[in-house]
């Protein structure tokens, strides 16, 4: 749909911005795009990098957007815009970045795309009072490859050696900080991912990749042996590798923050979720209906796989709690003396398989 809006405003002699929330993915659509529009009508400007910033199609970072709003408004040359992943519209920290091109863009026709958006009666009625366009609202609720939802009380280890032996990698692990990406991901290198046919592969795919940074002797270890590592703070040479092996389906575990969550083409047959809360900056809570719908989407590749599954690890308290209790089972007096582990005291806010099922059944918040 992106792109159709795209090469309607090219041949009209019109200019479209697409946006997205990280610069992963407008990466990866400037360089989808300049492969279909051909490299001279197509730009990218993110924090990172401007390029062909002249062009008529360009992708960028909602912040850049904004920023091009507010000092120019109605007077920018922006005639149609892609917003993708449109939820961040509701983020505390930075739902301005789409909120201000809406409210200042009058003469732009708008194209706001998301997998999880609930009710958008009230942008249907605002967006034509804003711009005098008609609005069309298209939704469906139905996903092309259907998912399996599963509660684990087993280490993660354990998981994710189940998970491989059945034969649903490639794994997109979640985890909600930078670091706990490069922990768990150290923490598997116990385990042997991949055939020597795979590793050889994968030396082969990675000899002319430069690894000179301080951080690339641990991104190359992780690497030749099946494990990729994606977020944020990661050089973006990095994260586009990463991507381009998983693609060529030699990753077989992706420890990633919920960023990778975001639309970034990363092919994806289980998503392993750590956990079911997160520091939002301010306090610990459960994560929100969206933020689950929305990165549990990742699992299941259409054309590859009939059916996504999603495993939600429990509490690391709860698992150890019954692994001691499954080994106290012949024993009554030992039963009865066991002492529980407790949850952590700080950051953490229990969740169970209630809290899955309310998550699965729930609708995205308004």
């Amino acid at each position: 749909m992106a792109m159709a809006l795209q090469f309607l405003s090219l041949s009209r002699g019109r200019r479209s911005f697409y946006t997205s929330p990280i610069k992963a993915l407008a990466n990866e659509k400037f360089l989808q795009l300049a492969s279909e529009f051909g490299a001279d009508n197509v730009g990218m400007m993110t924090g990172d990098a401007s390029v062909n910033s002249s062009a008529p199609i360009i992708c960028c970072t909602a912040e850049i957007l904004a920023n091009l709003a507010l000092r120019e408004g109605a007077d920018a040359k922006v005639d149609d815009v892609i917003m993708d992943e449109f939820h961040y519209y509701s983020d505390a920290e930075r739902g301005s970045a789409w909120q201000i091109p809406l409210l200042t863009m009058n003469r732009t026709r708008f194209l706001l795309m998301s997998a999880t958006l609930g009710d958008m009666d009230l942008f249907v009625r605002r967006l034509t009072d804003l711009n005098g366009m008609k609005t069309e609202l298209i939704s469906s609720s139905t996903r092309p490859v259907p998912l399996s939802y599963k509660y684990q009380e087993t280490p993660l280890q354990e998981t994710i050696i189940d998970l491989l032996d059945s034969k649903k990698s490639p794994i997109y692990l979640v985890n909600f900080t930078q670091r706990e990406c490069a922990e768990v991901a150290q923490s598997l290198l116990s385990i042997d991912f991949c055939s020597k046919d795979e590793k050889a592969r994968l030396n082969k795919e990675i000899e002319e990749v430069s690894f000179s940074s301080p951080y690339g002797k641990e991104v190359k270890k992780l690497i030749k042996h099946g494990i990729g590592i994606h977020h944020g703070g990661l050089l973006p040479k990095y994260r586009v590798l990463v991507e381009r092996l998983a693609q060529l389906g030699l990753m077989k575990v992706i420890c990633g923050t919920d960023t990778l969550g975001v639309g970034v083409n990363v092919p994806i047959k289980t998503v392993l979720f750590s956990k079911l809360c997160k520091f939002d900056g301010q306090k610990t809570s459960i994560l929100s209906v969206r933020d689950f719908h929305q990165i549990s989407g990742r699992a299941g590749r259409k054309g590859f796989d009939d059916v996504g599954y999603v495993v939600v690890q429990a509490p690391e308290h709860v698992i150890e709690n019954v692994r001691a209790e499954q080994k106290c089972m012949q024993d009554q007096k030992k039963l009865k003396k066991l002492v529980k582990k407790k949850p952590p005291e700080k950051g953490f806010i229990p969740w169970g398989l209630d809290t899955l099922n309310r998550l699965i059944e729930s609708k995205p918040e308004p």
